[in-house]
């Protein structure tokens, strides 16, 4: 079997797609993967470079396959879309994710840490607290507005 350079790895709830290729760019596996196999058979890759779409869970299966050895690359769905060639589906998400990997001025994001999420989710909270407070304020004066109320 030729070896696995590049992998296009779509992520899911429970069924992840992989798409290898080799340095030519030549598929070498399609297969489909339940989540509690994902760390198991990249356990069995020698060092590759792996894609993986920017979505929720990418920063963490990023940091689990960097501990396996793997470089990890980050892709903004955006620039996954234009490499997938026919009806949109995992199989051919991870092919595209692996193409648009081999492309050399691709554009990635930073695969985040552990501290970095916590501390984004904690803003993204305090946020929401904010805007709800505001909703109730604005709520509350509109009602005791229709009673003559003016505050």
């Amino acid at each position: 079997m030729t070896e696995i350079t590049t992998v296009g790895l779509d992520l899911a709830k429970t069924v992840f797609q992989v798409h290898g290729a080799d340095q030519d760019g030549r598929p070498v596996v399609r297969k489909k993967l339940r989540r509690g196999q994902v760390l198991g058979f990249f356990a069995g890759l020698s060092r590759c470079l792996i894609g993986l779409e920017a979505c929720a869970s990418a920063h963490y299966w990023a940091r689990e396959l960097q501990a396996l050895g793997h470089e990890v690359r980050l892709i903004p769905p955006q620039y996954v879309k234009p490499f997938v060639k026919t009806n949109k589906n995992d199989a051919s998400d991870a092919e595209a994710i692996c193409e648009a990997l081999a492309r050399p001025t691709m554009r990635y994001a930073a695969v985040k840490s552990a501290e970095q999420q916590s501390v984004l989710m904690l803003h993204r909270a305090r946020e929401l607290l904010v805007r709800q407070r505001t909703m109730l304020i604005n709520a509350l004066r509109g009602h005791c507005g229709e009673f003559g109320i003016v505050v």
